[in-house]
């Protein structure tokens, strides 16, 4: 090939590389908590005796030295809460959730709760 013909359309290509940088974009705040997480507040750091008030009796009640893990289930989903103490003599709070479908998919926490809590009202 001819680099006579090669050289100007690299010089192009070189050109057009260099014309104006866009504006940079506005970065978009940060999505509001929805609905579904909001839900995970009812749960996150409460006590064995407010989620028994808030779902009813657990299906599953396990001890394993300081801490405990009770399970609500539904037709819907099983939510496992895990309660820890916070500081020596204190009652035990939920530190961690998990949820899931009665097969064992995953299931989300948010859904799982508010489907519990719609069993509770139920009852």
């Amino acid at each position: 090939m001819d680099l006579r013909r090669l050289f100007p359309l690299s010089l192009l290509a070189i050109l057009s590389a260099c014309g104006e940088t866009p504006p940079p974009r506005a970065i978009a705040p940060p999505p509001k908590a929805s609905t579904a997480q909001a839900g995970l507040d009812r749960v996150m750091d409460q006590t064995a005796q407010t989620l028994v008030a808030l779902f009813g009796d657990a299906n599953l009640d396990v001890r394993e030295g300081p801490a405990r893990k009770l399970q609500f289930s539904s037709p819907v989903c099983v939510l496992d809460a895990y309660l820890y103490p916070s500081a020596q003599g204190k009652e035990p709070t939920v530190r961690y959730i998990d949820a899931r479908q009665p097969s064992g998919d995953d299931f989300d926490r948010a859904s799982c709760i508010a489907a519990l809590s719609r069993r509770a009202a139920a009852r």
